[in-house]
């Protein structure tokens, strides 16, 4: 579970995450950044995104969902996310092709599209 000052709770900081328009993705996920922020002392916020679009069934979005969030935790414990530390809100969006992927072939597409947020 990430930390509650680590999460993205109400929608109006979702929609200004979405409005900002700075999108990257790969094969497996899609990531939306926020606005760069003037206080770095504040943590950035995570929120994750899995619509009904992405599976009819619940359980089958919620995996997805605790994925993303294991990768995100790991990522945060480690101290490997510096470099989204000037950014106010990401976004995790999961696509299709995800459904039946393992943990380590997420954590590396994470990590991926970290690397190409520098």
């Amino acid at each position: 579970m990430i930390p509650k000052k680590y999460r993205l709770k109400n929608k109006k900081a979702f929609d200004a995450t979405y409005k900002n328009h700075k999108i990257i993705s790969n094969s497996y996920l899609t990531i939306y950044i926020g606005k760069e922020k003037k206080d770095t002392t504040l943590p950035t916020k995570f929120g994750f995104v899995v619509s009904k679009k992405y599976h009819k069934r619940a359980v089958k979005r919620n995996r997805i969902k605790r994925l993303m969030r294991e990768a995100c935790r790991l990522a945060i414990k480690k101290n490997s996310l510096d470099s989204l530390n000037k950014y106010m809100s990401i976004i995790m969006i999961p696509k299709i092709n995800t459904l039946n992927i393992k943990y380590i072939e997420l954590e590396t597409a994470f990590y991926e599209l970290v690397k190409r947020i520098i």
